[in-house]
């Protein structure tokens, strides 16, 4: 009898301790169910999801994984990037080989905008195009390469909100302008050598002015303000981006609303920016080429002289753009994870830190102007 009463009182106990344990855990069971669905979907591993899953202010979402059978979120406050694994005691080896990455593409595309700005001689249509093209990798090396730097020394990667959408305007900016820059230096270059006589009478004060204020750069930051707003105004049903660095794409990937019209605006800015600027470079060296196969001897040599950086810079950074877009856009995951971080770091890296030897090496303008700064 005394035994019987006793195991009925044991029963009752855990029944009672277990309902609520049940309760007080169900949270945190809808959490661990969530991370081992995104790990699975993702092949991100968990510890990197339960991180991303809770914000260092406790407050946000139980589960941030899109489906119908988790839908409790909050408002996203932070976003956390996927792409970075551990780079165990080599860590400050890269933080030291990226940090000297990015020292030695500021200081060689500032010398030669002071060597640009300080000689007369060079103040050309030309050499003008050059200063805000190099001003514009400044610009892209310092949003990317301080960003990636601070990240390795960190081991939770996350970026907030704000700081994200600040980052991706800067980022689109940096590759628009990049591809109207070169499209306006490929314009001025098919007048140079097309027609030499009237170039002075198409080229003018006024309209290289226009070119660079409203066709270089007012023009891509506005298209780029219009996406960073379409894409801000949508609901977020996750927080976490398979990349280094934030991307607009990937945020609209995260989307649970409707995400139409932003893919639609995406096409029409990517086909104006992108696709226009190529079309216009291809247009202009097809006739340069046909006037250079038809000219003197002087007249290919200009040619050469000072179409060969240009036309390596074309190629250089549509070969970076292209991988980056298909990256967002396809599954990759077959690549190594390192090779996909290389290769959407390299239109950021590798455009800024070899322009400057070509375009420096290549003009003879600028290379003798660098020789006597140098030999003072």
């Amino acid at each position: 009898m005394y035994k019987t009463e006793s195991k009925n009182r044991l029963q009752n106990s855990v029944q009672k301790n277990s309902s609520r344990f049940s309760l007080k855990n169900n949270n945190l069971l809808k959490r661990l169910t969530c991370i081992t669905s995104f790990s699975l979907a993702t092949n991100l591993p968990p510890f990197k999801i339960y991180l991303g899953l809770t914000p260092p202010d406790q407050h946000g979402s139980v589960c941030v994984y899109k489906s119908n059978a988790m839908v409790n979120f909050s408002q996203v406050s932070y976003f956390t990037l996927g792409a970075y694994f551990d780079p165990g005691p080599l860590r400050w080896l890269y933080f030291v080989i990226i940090l000297s990455v990015y020292v030695l593409i500021v200081l060689s595309n500032l010398l030669l905008i002071v060597v640009i700005c300080l000689n007369k001689t060079l103040h050309e249509p030309m050499y003008i195009f050059l200063c805000s093209l190099f001003i514009n990798e400044v610009n892209g090396s310092t949003v990317c390469l301080v960003f990636i730097a601070y990240q390795i020394l960190q081991d939770v990667h996350t970026i907030s909100y704000n700081l994200c959408f600040l980052q991706i305007f800067l980022l689109y900016s940096y590759g628009a302008v990049n591809f109207t820059n070169l499209a306006v230096m490929s314009y001025d270059r098919y007048v140079a050598i097309c027609f030499p006589l009237h170039y002075n009478t198409h080229m003018t004060q006024r309209k290289v002015t226009c070119l660079i204020v409203i066709v270089i750069w007012l023009s891509p930051l506005v298209a780029v303000g219009i996406t960073i707003v379409l894409t801000a105004s949508l609901k977020l049903c996750g927080n976490i981006m398979d990349s280094v660095y934030c991307d607009n794409y990937l945020i609209i990937k995260l989307a649970c609303s409707d995400t139409t019209v932003n893919n639609i605006y995406e096409v029409v800015a990517a086909t104006v920016f992108l696709a226009t600027p190529v079309l216009v470079i291809f247009f202009t060296y097809i006739q340069i080429f046909r006037v250079c196969f038809n000219g003197t001897k002087q007249t290919r040599q200009k040619a050469v002289s000072t179409c060969t950086p240009h036309l390596f810079s074309v190629v250089n950074f549509a070969f970076g753009s292209a991988f980056q877009i298909f990256q967002t856009r396809y599954d990759l995951s077959h690549l190594p994870q390192i090779l996909r971080i290389i290769l959407s770091l390299y239109h950021l890296t590798c455009q800024p830190l070899f322009n400057t030897p070509m375009y420096g090496l290549n003009l003879t303008k600028v290379r003798n102007m660098c020789k006597n700064i140098f030999s003072k």
